[in-house]
């Protein structure tokens, strides 16, 4: 292992110990594996899931049995190397894709690394997180930065994944219809990727008036209230998970179109069979993302997309539940450990 020579022999961290209970604890450095870099974390980015873990302690099948660190939108410096790893990388500004695959299944193989059964994915039992001043991974998963990248912004490329992996999902193209439900990060960001990939019109859907008037700045052509009657659109993307924001978007979308699942709502919904058969629509959901990080440091370093706009906040690791306890006037919150 090679490291610069501050590196500390411990660090403090922010422990999910059951659901609302939180506990900023001291443990060892991690020492970087052969082909992992150590990071000092500079920002971590707050997520719906990170959210829901603190309230609930599960999501769906991922349950919480024993502390765990949450986190998994991260951004830093790289500070040292395990084996095999150019020591060049030291100091090195990188985002984290905080997923590494198996690298030998059927899925990692054909390039669909996000449905890997053996995902080890920060923040998701039993694997710790990024709500601490070091974490290592994968080398070919630390992606460089430019410098005139911020820390917020580079920690952000996780979110912009989500959003550029739904449009994928969802066909997005130059004169393309598009219906998002829901104008929180994930929202926003999706709308905003769907106005760079050449969209013609863009309309979402939000109860609130201030995320609803937000979404112009990010590329919505048009905002409407939930239940706005929309038509012939070439894509429904819900990132609300909200079912009565489902059930409302799936009759606007046009025959031969595609809906896409975002959002984490209800584990189950009554779904209108007989319109997705007779209109032929794709419906599908979306699990992380694959193969996105090149694309995402391209949209953020030309700054065709505005990740910064998204912060409304930053705390350190001592109330990280604060950040996990959001009000409404909040969009993202960042950790700064």
């Amino acid at each position: 292992m090679t490291t610069i020579a501050e590196v500390p022999e411990s660090m403090r961290c922010s422990v999910l110990r059951a659901a609302g209970e939180l506990e900023v604890q001291q443990r060892p450095v991690p020492p970087p594996g052969p082909r992992e870099v150590l990071v000092r974390v500079a920002a971590v980015g707050t997520c719906g899931s990170d959210v829901h873990y603190f309230r609930h302690g599960r999501i769906g099948d991922f349950v919480l049995r024993e502390p765990m660190v949450l986190g998994h939108e991260p951004s830093g410096r790289i500070v040292g190397v395990g084996e095999g790893v150019d020591a060049g990388r030291i100091g090195e500004r990188v985002s984290l894709e905080p997923g590494v695959p198996c690298r030998r299944c059927r899925y990692c193989h054909t390039g669909a690394y996000n449905l890997c059964p053996d995902m080890v994915f920060f923040a998701t039992p039993p694997v710790d997180g990024a709500f601490a001043e070091y974490v290592t991974i994968a080398d070919d998963f630390a992606h460089p930065v430019p410098e005139h990248v911020s820390d917020d912004a580079a920690a952000l490329l996780e979110p912009l994944s989500v959003a550029l992996w739904a449009n994928h999902r969802a066909g997005t193209g130059v004169g393309s219809r598009v219906l998002v439900a829901g104008a929180g990060p994930i929202g926003l960001l999706v709308a905003q990727v769907a106005a760079v990939q050449g969209a013609a019109e863009v309309v979402v859907s939000d109860p609130d008036p201030a995320r609803a008037a937000l979404a112009r700045d990010f590329g919505a052509t048009d905002v409407v209230a939930p239940g706005a009657e929309v038509s012939g659109v070439d894509a429904f993307v819900d990132c609300s998970g909200v079912p009565a924001a489902v059930l409302g978007g799936l009759p606007a979308v046009r025959p031969g179109g595609a809906a896409v699942l975002v959002g984490m709502g209800a584990d189950e919904m009554t779904l209108p069979v007989s319109m997705l058969q007779s209109r032929e629509i794709a419906l599908t959901g979306t699990f992380r993302y694959a193969n996105t990080w090149p694309t995402a440091v391209r949209l953020a370093a030309s700054g065709a997309v505005d990740l910064d706009r998204l912060v409304t906040g930053h705390v350190d690791l001592d109330h990280v539940g604060d950040a996990l306890s959001p009000d409404a006037s909040q969009v993202k919150v960042v950790v700064r450990p």
